[in-house]
Order: C-alpha cells, then structure tokens, then sequence
C-alpha cells in the first residue's frame, strides 16, 4: 500500500501564490507517475499537472504557464507551485500516484481557495 500526505492548502487573494507538496510512503515502485487533480463544487475531477519519474511533465491548458510540477524522487515527494492564481482555481487539490502496475492511490485532499 501507498500512502500520499498533501499539505500547503489554504487562502489566497487572486493574482497570489502557493505552493503544494505531496509526500508518498509505502510500497512506492521506481517507476511512477505523480500527479495532482483538482475538483471545484459541483464539477467532476480534472487533471491539473503529472510528472514521471523521469520528470516528463504534462499540464492543462488552463494552468500553463501559471503552475509547476516538481518532484523529489528520493524524498518520494512531488511539488505544485501555484502562481497568478485565479478564483476558478479554488478547488479540493488531491495527489496522486499512479503506479503503473495498475494500482493508484489518492491522497485525503487540501482546499485550495482563492478570493477575489
């Protein structure tokens, strides 16, 4: 089993920065893709960014150029910086870990608002 601990959530004023971590524990193989997912009320969960072990990242249009996915393969940790954040970026921001053998594992969640 894979555990995923988020932290770095909180209140922002638009145009703000914030930055979230996600710590993976466990049976974790070297081979992984990490990932953070987003969802808004009342909307279904939605791809923000991934990165491979090897640190090949895809992004959703919607946060290129704003958001930065980083990862410390040996702290099993990936990173979301958060710039010029909007209101339409609030949302409950969830890890994941995909372990390529089929298994995927979720994190509890971190709210994310952003005040207008």
């Amino acid at each position: 089993q894979v555990q995923l601990v988020e932290s770095g959530g909180g209140l922002v004023q638009a145009g703000g920065s914030l930055r979230l971590s996600c710590a993976a524990s466990g049976r974790i193989f070297s081979l992984n893709v990490m990932g953070w997912y987003r969802q808004a009320p009342g909307k279904e969960r939605e791809l923000v960014a991934r990165i491979t072990s090897g640190s090949r990242t895809n992004y959703a249009d919607s946060v290129k150029g704003r958001f930065t996915i980083s990862r410390d393969n040996a702290k099993n940790t990936v990173y979301l910086q958060m710039n010029s954040l909007k209101s339409e970026d609030t949302a409950v921001y969830y890890c994941n870990l995909d372990s390529l053998t089929g298994l995927n594992f979720w994190g509890q969640g971190t709210q994310v608002t952003v005040s207008s």
